[in-house]
């Protein structure tokens, strides 16, 4: 059995006791913890703590978590996994256009939120200023997806994709003209043990449609497939 994975988690949450509460059974599952309460705070810390993970409330007074998401995303690649406590599926999905890669509904389990948290530093992260080795290139058309770097290009022009959009592109891209389904597709990108809203992979689609000009209307690379998930093409 593998050892619970490590890191640094900053949790950023305007109610206090629930920051503590989060920050204490992160703390439990043996990882480092900073916390705090403010929107600029947060964007200040992360430069200094470099964290693996942020816990970002959405509805943070003055600078909100959105606005602190996207803040952070110049800064850092560290995953991103929202707070929210609103039920508007338009909240959770702007969120997620800013670069979040995950969202937990208040009320939740910190039993659940700690899981969410390990599987996301289960999955790879980019190495800054490590120079890229001669990888497996996955190459669709004029797209070409290189694993190993985690470099993606188009007609030449580079992509520059999230480490969730590259991995759901990678996942499509190595299995071309094969249907994959939205639970496949969260079982290969997120984890097997993930229990979150598969729809998600749809938001994450849209986003990595629009960086291609992939028009779902007529794509030239992901098709979606009505009713089950999405099919990567040839190209043309």
């Amino acid at each position: 059995m593998s050892s619970p994975p490590t890191g640094r988690v900053l949790v950023v949450d305007d109610e206090v006791d629930l920051a503590q509460l989060v920050a204490g059974y992160l703390r439990k599952a043996g990882l480092e913890v900073a916390v705090r309460h403010d929107g600029a705070e947060a964007v200040a810390v992360v430069q200094d703590f470099a964290p693996d993970v942020l816990v970002l409330d959405l509805g943070l007074p003055g600078i909100d978590g959105i606005e602190v998401c996207r803040q952070v995303r110049t800064l850092s690649d560290c995953h991103v996994l929202m707070l929210t406590a609103r039920d508007d599926e338009v909240d959770k999905i702007v969120g997620l256009s800013v670069g979040a890669d995950d969202y937990v509904t208040k009320p939740f389990s910190p039993r659940e939120l700690v899981a969410r948290v390990q599987a996301m530093l289960r999955r790879a992260r980019t190495q800054p200023g490590s120079a890229p080795p001669a990888g497996h290139r996955l190459v669709i058309g004029d797209l070409v997806v290189d694993e190993d770097s985690r470099q993606v290009h188009l007609a030449g022009e580079p992509v520059v994709l999230t480490r969730i959009e590259f991995d759901l592109l990678a996942a499509l891209a190595a299995r071309p003209q094969l249907v994959l389904s939205r639970r496949q597709l969260v079982e290969m990108v997120w984890d097997t043990a993930w229990t979150g809203d598969a729809h998600l992979v749809d938001v994450h689609i849209g986003r990595i449609r629009k960086k291609l000009g992939d028009e779902a209307a007529s794509p030239r690379f992901i098709h979606t497939i009505r009713g089950i998930g999405y099919r990567m093409d040839t190209g043309r």
